[in-house]
């Protein structure tokens, strides 16, 4: 009862889509997942606060998700609420140096934002897919830089309390990780970004997308990297010496390409997946002595694989 109480309030009281069993398939990059009990967009700060209310006060679980390109949701769905930042979180502004920006813009957006305004520091993102948001929550980044090194201030809603703005500097930021996670959503960040040579920073953008198309499999359902690399080694290649490069499990396989991507090569399900993240951490295990830690995200129950 608490679901259908909390549907039929949400309808009548958010402006953005509300949906009862959204297939996640739909909004995942691994296009697998069952369905979300509600499914709700949340279009202004708003509509943020009245879902908290109602989910809350109906004791409904709920959780954030943006492009789903770093998630795994189980096939059985989830039980709960999934609340997706719409329209007034895609807006994003450029003055003297600073690009603020809501947490649903892609980071695609931004990216290109930067090249049409000559400005450096985003170059890096460059063909990684998800928003804004999903980024500051884990840090996202790559060896040429990370989302962490150029964020000035972050806006939270948090649950209870209302709207928190958060310094860069006081986040702490980690490889694959960073303090914002579980303090609430968020909503909005603003970037420091440089000025530079549009030329220079063009080149710079096809060189990085030159390399991120040699080394993933990107014309693949997958979530990006499976696995956080371990201190001072690179999981892709302890994936591949362990002799797991290419490795199946129903439609799920182990990237020929970049071990470190577990692909949906067609018809995976998400028991597919999670069977074969397991396989390949016992193998990695037994053969190097390592835990693999994975760095994507669960969301479900999968107790079943």
């Amino acid at each position: 009862m608490p679901l259908t109480e909390a549907l039929a309030r949400l309808k009548s009281t958010i402006a953005g889509d509300v949906r009862a069993a959204e297939p996640m398939a739909r909004h995942t990059t691994y296009r697998v997942g069952g369905p979300a009990a509600i499914h709700v967009q949340l279009d202004t700060v708003a509509d943020v606060t009245t879902a908290l209310a109602v989910l809350g006060e109906e004791g409904v679980p709920w959780t954030v998700v943006g492009k789903g390109s770093n998630l795994l949701v189980s096939d059985s769905g989830y039980e709960g609420a999934v609340l997706v930042l719409g329209r007034e979180f895609k807006r994003h502004t450029v003055d003297d140096g600073l690009l603020k920006a809501g947490a649903a813009t892609v980071l695609g957006v931004l990216v290109q934002e930067g090249f049409h305004h000559g400005l450096t520091g985003l170059s890096w993102a460059v063909g990684i897919p998800g928003t804004l948001g999903g980024a500051l929550a884990m840090n996202a980044g790559t060896r040429n830089g990370s989302i962490g090194e150029t964020v000035d201030t972050v806006t939270l809603l948090v649950p209870g309390e209302g709207l928190t703005l958060v310094r860069g500097r006081d986040v702490g930021w980690a490889y694959r990780t960073s303090g914002l996670s579980g303090r609430g959503i968020i909503l909005e960040a603003v970037l420091r970004v440089g000025e530079g040579d549009a030329v220079r920073i063009r080149a710079e953008m096809e060189r990085y997308l030159k390399e991120r198309k040699a080394a993933q499999p990107l014309g693949m359902p997958s979530a990006g990297s499976v696995f956080v690399n371990p201190e001072g080694l690179s999981a892709g290649r302890l994936i591949e010496s362990a002799g797991c490069k290419g490795m199946r499990l129903g439609g799920a396989q182990v990237s020929q390409v970049h071990a470190n991507f577990i692909v949906n090569a067609g018809g995976a399900t998400a028991r597919d997946i999670v069977g074969l993240i397991r396989k390949v951490q016992m193998t990695v295990r037994d053969t190097h002595g390592v835990e693999l830690r994975p760095e994507i995200r669960f969301l479900g129950r999968f107790d079943e694989a």
